[in-house]
C-alpha cells in the first residue's frame, strides 16, 4: 500500500500549485479518463522510483471566512489521523499569520515526518523572505517556488526519503478481501454486520495495515474473506466539521488494500457527486466493484421501479458501466445474502486468464468485421493481442501506430472482450505497443 503524503496550509498559499508541480514533475501515475470526474484531488506519484498518495486539501476549504480557523484544524486533523508525511505550505509574500502559527502548533507535536515549507520564493535572490519564519521554532525551512519549480526537487527527494517502507498485508492466500465504502449513513456498518451475521466462523481479527484498523477473517461455504476495516471513517466522527470530500482519503487506503469494492449507495438519494467520486477511484485502482443500493425497503415501487433505477445509476456512473447492482436493506437483511455470492463472483472474474490462441482467432473476427479508421491518412494494422496480467485483466495489443488507436475504438474492443469473456465486475485495461518493441 502506497504512503499518503498530505499538503495543508491557508487558501491561496499555493498548495494546488504544488500538488500539480508535484503530480506531473515525474510521471503522474493516474491518467483521465472519459467518464471519470475530474475534480481529482489526488494523485498517484512516481517520484525517482518511489510510489506514493499524494493528497490536495486545497479543494475542501469553505467559502466563509469566519470558519477559517476551524477549517484548519480540520486539515490538520485529517493529516494526523491519515497521512504519512505532512508538507504544511506557507506564503512567502505574506508572512508569518496568526493561521501559519497556530497549524505549526500542532503539527509539531506529531510523531510523523512535517515539511515546512514557505513557496513564492522565486529564487536565491528572495531567501532572505524566509528568515522570519524560523520564529515558529521549527527547522529546517524549505523555500520553494511551486509555480517556478525552485527548491521543489530538493524538497521532494528529502520527503521521499523520510516516507516509510510499504507494508505487506496480514493475510494472504485464498481470502477474498472485501472492502464497504459509501458516504455517511448509507448503511456500511449495517452491511458489514449483517455480512459477517451470516459467517460460519469468525477465524481471526488482527490489525491491517491501515493504522488502527482491524481486519476480519471468516469463512462462508469453505470460502474465506478478509474484511478490510474502514477505521478511518469512524475515526472522523470526533471531527466536529464534517467535510465530504476528506473521505477519499479513507477511500484510497481501503481500495489500495481490498481485491472487490463494495461501493454502497443510498436509494432515496440516488447517486451524489461523492459515490461518483469513490466510484472513480474504484475504477481507476483496477478493484472488482459491486454497486449495492441500500435502504430499498424504504421506496414505493411498481414493476417498473428497479430497472428504472438501475437506468438512471448507469447514466451517473457510465465508467463503472462493468458493475453488478444489487438492491437490498442492510436493516431487513433482504438480498444481503446475494452480496457475498456475487462478490465470489466477481472475484473470480477479476483473477480470469484467456490463453492467447482463442483470444486472438477472436481479435481478429473483431478486427475483421470493423477495422480501426485511418491515423494520419494511414492504414492502423492491430497484429495481435495477449493477456499479461489479472486483477485487473489486463491485455497488450501490438499495433503498427500506438498512438493511432482512437478511445471509441478501445472501448469498442473492450466491449467485445466483455461479450465473449464477460468480466462482470472488473475493469478491462487495454495497452497498445508498437509490434516489435517493447515498452
Amino acid at each position: 500500500m502506497n504512503p499518503i503524503i498530505a499538503i495543508v496550509g491557508r487558501p491561496n498559499v499555493g498548495k494546488s500549485t504544488l500538488f500539480n508541480r508535484i503530480r506531473g514533475g515525474k510521471k503522474a501515475i493516474v491518467a483521465d479518463e472519459p467518464g471519470v470526474t475530474r475534480d481529482r484531488n489526488y494523485a498517484e506519484v512516481d517520484w525517482e522510483g518511489r510510489t506514493f498518495t499524494l493528497i490536495d486539501t486545497g479543494g475542501f476549504e469553505p467559502a466563509s471566512k469566519d470558519r477559517m480557523f476551524k477549517q484548519m484544524r480540520e486539515q490538520c486533523q485529517l493529516a494526523m489521523d491519515e497521512a504519512d508525511a505532512i508538507l504544511f505550505l506557507m506564503d512567502g509574500k505574506e508572512g508569518i499569520t496568526p493561521s501559519d502559527k497556530e497549524i505549526a502548533d500542532i503539527l509539531r507535536r506529531l510523531n510523523k515526518p512535517v515539511f515546512y515549507i514557505v513557496n513564492k520564493i522565486d529564487g536565491p535572490k528572495h531567501e532572505e523572505k524566509t528568515f522570519e519564519f524560523y520564529g515558529l521554532g521549527v527547522e529546517p525551512i524549505y523555500s520553494i517556488s511551486a509555480e517556478h519549480r525552485y527548491g521543489v526537487e530538493e524538497l521532494m527527494d528529502d520527503v521521499v526519503t523520510a516516507l516509510p517502507s510499504s507494508t505487506e498485508e496480514r493475510w494472504d492466500g485464498d481470502a477474498t478481501k472485501v472492502a464497504v465504502l459509501g458516504r455517511p449513513n448509507v448503511g456500511k456498518s449495517s452491511l458489514i454486520n449483517r455480512l459477517l451475521g451470516y459467517k460460519r466462523v469468525i477465524v481471526d481479527e488482527a490489525p491491517g495495515t491501515t493504522r488502527d484498523a482491524i481486519d476480519t477473517l471468516f469463512e462462508r461455504d469453505g470460502r474465506r474473506y478478509v474484511l478490510v476495516d474502514t477505521a478511518g471513517i469512524r475515526r472522523k466522527s470526533r471531527i466536529s466539521l464534517r467535510l465530504e470530500k476528506y473521505i477519499i482519503v479513507e477511500a484510497l487506503r481501503t481500495i489500495d488494500r481490498c481485491n472487490v469494492a463494495v461501493l454502497m449507495l443510498d436509494s432515496k438519494e440516488g447517486v451524489t457527486d461523492q459515490d461518483a467520486r469513490i466510484g472513480g477511484f474504484i475504477h481507476e485502482k483496477g478493484r472488482g466493484c459491486i454497486l449495492v443500493v441500500n435502504k430499498w425497503d424504504l421506496i414505493e415501487k411498481d414493476s417498473q421501479t428497479m430497472a428504472e433505477s438501475e437506468r438512471e445509476m448507469r447514466r451517473h456512473l457510465k465508467f463503472l458501466h462493468y458493475a453488478p447492482i444489487l438492491f437490498i436493506s442492510a436493516l431487513t437483511g433482504q438480498r444481503v445474502k446475494k452480496v457475498l455470492d456475487v462478490i465470489d463472483h466477481v472475484a473470480e472474474q477479476a483473477k480470469k486468464r484467456i490463453s492467447t490462441s482463442p483470444l486472438n482467432r477472436y481479435f481478429g473476427e473483431w478486427v475483421e468485421s470493423h477495422p480501426p479508421p485511418l491515423y494520419r491518412n494511414r492504414r492502423v494494422k492491430l497484429n495481435y493481442i495477449t493477456q499479461v496480467s489479472t486483477a485487473p485483466p489486463t491485455f497488450v495489443i501490438y499495433t503498427n501506430s500506438p498512438g493511432g488507436i482512437h478511445f471509441s475504438y478501445e472501448r469498442y474492443l473492450v466491449n467485445q472482450m466483455r461479450e465473449h469473456f464477460s468480466f462482470e465486475g472488473v475493469p478491462i485495461r487495454l495497452q497498445f505497443r508498437k509490434k516489435g518493441k517493447e515498452k
